[in-house]
């Protein structure tokens, strides 16, 4: 029984760090960005990828390990929703991530990254839509817990 609260404490904590990156991110994130600035969201953006895995390793154990069992989880339809989400997700974080990577360059000489106006109003929009996703992923968690959609 402890060893399930400690993998569902651990699963929130991943969670929680997973969204409180993404909305640093959100919140930091500008055209202007000083050297430290950008630093500071390149740092960030490893951790939110690193809490994303985490929330993965930790989210895979739950279901096929502990809690309710696999067949709780794998036969519902809230659940598969939830991992819908969750893979858009990553898939939108790819392209920031990547360009997050392509300011070490720059960075490395003391430069501030130089953002063109087109492409910092993508990655703005991806932020935005990754947000709205964990929105989305907060709303059916529950749902799920509670075997509504199973």
């Amino acid at each position: 029984m402890l060893i399930n609260s400690i993998m569902a404490t651990l699963h929130h904590i991943a969670a929680f760090a997973v969204t409180a990156t993404l909305v640093y991110e959100f919140l930091a994130f500008r055209k202007n960005l000083t050297v430290d600035e950008a630093r500071r969201i390149l740092n960030v953006d490893s951790a939110y990828g690193i809490s994303a895995g985490v929330l993965v390793v930790v989210g895979l154990l739950r279901v096929f390990f502990f809690e309710k069992g696999s067949a709780f989880y794998l036969n519902s339809t809230t659940y598969w929703i939830k991992m819908a989400l969750f893979i858009i997700v990553g898939l939108l974080s790819v392209y920031p991530t990547i360009r997050f990577l392509k300011w070490r360059a720059a960075l490395n000489e003391d430069k501030a990254p130089e953002i063109a106006e087109d492409e910092f109003k993508k990655i703005r929009f991806l932020i935005h839509l990754e947000l709205v996703g964990i929105l989305l992923i907060l709303f059916v968690a529950p749902l799920m817990a509670r075997g509504i959609g199973a």
